[in-house]
């Protein structure tokens, strides 16, 4: 059977994702993860609406931390993806919905060195397009303890620094740039 580009035709009642093309498979793994992105800001704009701005921060922290091991342990698994260095940690973040929806650069010093540069964010530009200045906080109080999460599941001595984070001067400007290490 020739793989479908869409789902324009009949209704399929034994339809499987392996009958998508490739392409369309990319391309809906690519809305899937905007989805999942939608949903984490749509959750956080919820808990800010109910209960303020400074309990949705201290939920998105909590949330954040538990469902970086868990996106962190699937994705290694799903990919065989092995190791506790940063490479291993990089390979894995590589394919995190949330990094899928960026630009970035990862320059590879060795296997316990990297440093990753996002050039586009789409969490930043929504951030900055409401002009409340909430990317203070979640750049540089919610990132940071993502990443320490990612990072501690692969192992707990790797150490995350924030090179540069918002707020940017000018859309011009890195989004972020955050070295990995591990000395051991």
């Amino acid at each position: 059977m020739k793989k479908l580009n869409d789902y324009s035709g009949e209704l399929l009642p034994d339809l499987k994702l392996s009958k998508f093309s490739p392409d369309t498979l990319a391309d809906l793994l690519t809305l899937y993860a905007r989805l999942y992105i939608a949903l984490d800001g749509l959750w956080y704009l919820t808990i800010k609406e109910r209960g303020g701005n400074e309990e949705a921060l201290a939920c998105d922290i909590i949330n954040s931390e538990k469902v970086c091991k868990y996106e962190m342990a699937k994705i290694a698994k799903q990919l065989n993806i092995q190791g506790n260095d940063v490479v291993a940690l990089m390979k894995t973040l590589q394919l995190t919905p949330w990094l899928q929806q960026t630009q970035y650069e990862i320059e590879v010093k060795n296997r316990n060195d990297a440093m990753l540069t996002i050039t586009y964010c789409l969490v930043l530009d929504a951030l900055e397009r409401e002009g409340e200045g909430r990317e203070n906080e979640i750049c540089n109080i919610v990132c940071p303890k993502t990443f320490e999460a990612d990072a501690s599941f692969f192992n707990p001595n790797i150490k995350v620094d924030i090179l540069k984070s918002p707020p940017r001067k000018s859309k011009d400007e890195i989004c972020c740039q955050w070295e990995f290490s591990y000395d051991k």
